[in-house]
């Protein structure tokens, strides 16, 4: 029975209905049957259909008679050597092999990827270090491949929210960071911090700065969550140095601002030190310690691990790291 008609009265027992399991439960599907219905139906042969089926025939008949019983009719029906299909049969013909090519349609494996008829829009996550070396080499290689994709950056976020599981992020590039278990990650490689002074800075322009020197200088810290101690305080301090910090931001970009209108020291990614503190005129040099570098990662949620479209953005990214390398 149907649905609206699943619950079935027995005999009244003590003056109640009795209602069964079995009533309650809608019958189970096997999809199984309408393939070698499609099959059947172009063969119009038990055997035909149970050698493209790579069935033996009696295992053939046995599937016909269970399609009878499902459809109340006998689909095929002897007709001196052959079968012929009843009307019913032929009627659903059409029916059955547009449901059966969907569903061949819904297993087959994902098509490669079209990228300039690609139209979607990736969420990627970055911290600063990306905004500064690499998203703009990305945007350059995306947008002239495929001119319908659109890249929408957010930055990193205080919280460390599930971003990449709750499918609010699609990539997220920067720093190795805590992530969810399940979470890909895969390394780009490496980048180091270089110092950052405006022209006309008391450090010297010429020769290389002192460990001394630029312990000396007043600093501008940058951090987030609005730390003022760093691994450059660690290194200072092996060496029994200590700097100032006068100001702490969030980000490289608003040091670099504030470096070029103070006598302040910031740190900025080497791969930004060719036009963005030039842009700003401002002067890199070389940091007189042994500062850990930066590693670089992309990290993604395994439910776009095998997109097409997804992994051609993560090749794009690799590409745009080499170059900015």
């Amino acid at each position: 029975m149907l649905a609206g008609g699943l619950v079935r009265a027995l005999p009244r027992d003590r003056g109640h209905l009795i209602h069964t399991e079995e009533a309650a439960q809608p019958p189970v599907l096997d999809l199984n049957l309408l393939v070698a219905l499609d099959v059947l139906l172009d063969e119009e042969s038990v055997t035909g259909a149970a050698a493209r089926l790579h069935l033996s025939a009696p295992a053939m008949s046995r599937t016909l008679g269970r399609i009878r019983k499902a459809l109340g009719d006998p689909v095929l029906v002897r007709a001196g050597r052959g079968l012929v299909p009843t009307p019913y049969a032929v009627g659903l013909r059409p029916r059955v092999k547009a449901v059966v090519e969907q569903a061949r349609d819904v297993l087959a494996a994902a098509p490669v990827v079209e990228p300039a008829a690609l139209k979607r829009t990736f969420t990627l996550q970055a911290n600063e270090v990306v905004w500064a070396s690499l998203a703009a080499r990305l945007i350059t290689s995306v947008s002239r491949a495929a001119p319908g994709v659109t890249l929408t950056f957010v930055p990193e976020s205080l919280e460390d929210a599930p971003a990449l599981r709750d499918g609010r992020v699609g990539l997220e590039i920067g720093a190795p960071g805590r992530a969810d278990p399940e979470v890909l990650t895969e390394p780009l490689g490496e980048t180091r911090l270089l110092g950052a002074v405006r022209a006309g800075h008391p450090l010297p322009a010429r020769g290389r700065i002192t460990a001394r020197a630029f312990a000396a200088a007043d600093h501008i810290g940058v951090s987030r969550k609005g730390r003022v101690r760093g691994p450059v305080d660690d290194r200072l301090a092996e060496l029994g140095l200590r700097r100032r910090v006068s100001a702490v931001v969030p980000t490289h970009t608003a040091a670099l601002f504030l470096c070029a209108e103070t006598d302040l020291v910031c740190l900025t990614p080497a791969g930004t030190g060719e036009h963005r503190p030039a842009a700003l005129g401002l002067r890199t040099f070389e940091v007189p310690l042994e500062l850990p570098s930066v590693r670089v990662e992309m990290a993604w949620h395994p439910r776009n691990d095998a997109d097409p479209a997804h992994g051609w953005l993560r090749e794009r990214v690799r590409e745009a790291w080499a170059r900015t390398a």
